[in-house]
């Protein structure tokens, strides 16, 4: 939840099993409210203990730390055990746990047997007992938050992990410059060339809100696309991009469609950003373009010694099952995204006909590795360019596994688009596609883009829109 305003009475908050098991740490994040935890969430934490997946590993952290509160008070449990010792003076609730029957009459249409149903009997008779404070109840379950809305209860959802409460507002990575800009910013500009790039320094009030490595674009009669590359106060230093849209600079025969695609080539080929994230709907680009940047600095510059890619198995974090074969081999039907990118990559004019693209098409596999995530804690990677896929199924916590695998001269990639999540108790506010978006803005050696315009075919923009 987020921090509220101190009012008495403080509220009561009754924790569903769900909210425990998507963050062990929820305990700590109630301010002044005391936390209720009914029996019966202990034993469903108790039921999904067993495993290595993610939600078995939060289950065990939670009963730690529910562990942990109650040896750090010598306070009886049925009155409450204070946060704070615990919390490291973060929350100054109490823990309530149940300690005793706790009845109330139900609607006779819900089965009293079902465990959603218990825990919305228990925050009725805690309504009953504590007329003065506020009883809510707290789950990531919609619909256990319909069902008590429809008993008169009050429920809420879990807001705590969420990095934005709207993700209209998530930087895009692009800024559209207004026509009045320069006469604010250029008045004192200096221009000047270097390594075949123009580079501009400006100084105004709209300068404090630039991010570093943030895309600038104007239309007009002399269109401008520029990066922040230096910001300083009320100082920025802009310089012009490459042009990947130009036949002659193209990437392992790849040029850029539209204006973020190459901004996009921009992130991905330069070798002082070592974090690039790229959003966008299916059809942008996003795996081609990343690919093609990819082969091109491991076969032609050197840069990087192989491509590693992995993504989300779902469901997240669970075993890759009974497939047979290699680790790489168990990871192939997952990976039918590389694949289709590969054949538009390994086409060319002159390509020695079916043979020819055989062995093209060997060879750039050969320098791409794929790796499942379940493996991943542990490793580090040296001069490797690593793509993480599909990355909104990922939690924060899983994305930081990730990302700090990265060894030196490892640059790495996430792609992902945030209007398409499969996993449980994961929105697009609390993905860690966004989180590692909104954390990593405006870092010197990490660059976002989200990506606006499909480019796949007429057939594919046309039911984009009409279906």
């Amino acid at each position: 939840m987020a921090t509220r305003k101190k009012s008495r009475p403080d509220k009561l908050f009754v924790l569903d099993t769900n909210v425990l098991l998507h963050d062990p740490t929820c305990l700590f994040h109630f301010a002044e409210h005391d936390v209720f935890i009914p029996i019966i969430t202990l034993e469903e934490l108790d039921m999904h203990k067993t495993g290595m997946s993610e939600v078995a590993r939060n289950a065990r952290q939670t009963s730690r730390f529910i562990d942990e509160i109650l040896k750090s008070s010598p306070a009886r449990i049925e009155s409450g055990i204070p946060l704070a010792p615990a919390s490291h003076e973060q929350a100054s609730g109490r823990l309530i746990l149940q300690t005793q029957a706790i009845h109330s009459v139900l609607p006779g249409s819900m089965p009293v047997g079902k465990a959603d149903n218990q825990i919305l009997g228990i925050v009725m008779a805690l309504k009953e007992l504590h007329p003065d404070r506020g009883v809510i109840l707290v789950s990531k379950d919609i619909n256990m938050r319909i069902k008590a809305r429809a008993l008169g209860l009050d429920a809420e959802d879990y807001f705590n992990d969420k990095v934005l409460e709207d993700t209209d507002l998530l930087y895009s990575g692009a800024r559209e410059l207004d026509e009045a800009f320069w006469e604010r910013n250029g008045r004192e500009i200096e221009s000047w060339a270097e390594h075949g790039r123009n580079h501009y320094r400006i100084e105004g009030p709209d300068v404090p809100a630039l991010y570093l490595n943030q895309l600038l674009w104007q239309e007009g009669a002399s269109p401008l696309t520029v990066r922040v590359v230096a910001q300083q106060g009320r100082q920025a230093t802009l310089q012009t991009l490459k042009d990947y849209g130009h036949a002659k600079n193209n990437v392992f025969g790849i040029t850029a469609r539209n204006r973020e695609q190459n901004f996009a080539l921009n992130l991905l080929l330069d070798p002082e950003v070592d974090f690039v994230s790229l959003l966008g709907q299916a059809g942008t680009g996003k795996t081609l373009l990343t690919l093609a940047a990819g082969l091109s600095q491991v076969l032609e510059s050197k840069r990087y010694n192989e491509i590693i890619m992995t993504r989300v198995t779902i469901p997240v974090g669970e075993d890759i099952g009974f497939l047979p074969g290699t680790e790489e081999e168990k990871m192939a039907p997952w990976m039918g995204a590389l694949e289709d990118n590969l054949e538009v990559l390994g086409k060319s004019e002159d390509d020695g006909g079916d043979w020819g693209r055989a062995a093209t098409g060997d060879f750039l596999r050969s320098r791409i590795r794929v790796k499942s995530l379940n493996f991943m804690r542990g490793r580090t990677f040296q001069d490797k360019f690593l793509i993480i896929d599909e990355a909104q199924n990922l939690t924060p916590k899983q994305m930081k596994t990730l990302i700090t695998r990265a060894g030196p001269g490892t640059k790495v990639v996430c792609l992902g688009n945030i209007a398409q999540i499969d996993t449980p108790y994961l929105s697009e506010g609390s993905s860690g596609l966004t989180y590692v978006v909104d954390r990593f803005k405006g870092w010197a050696h990490g660059g976002h883009i989200t990506l606006q315009r499909g480019e796949r075919s007429r057939l594919a923009d046309f039911a984009a829109d009409a279906l």
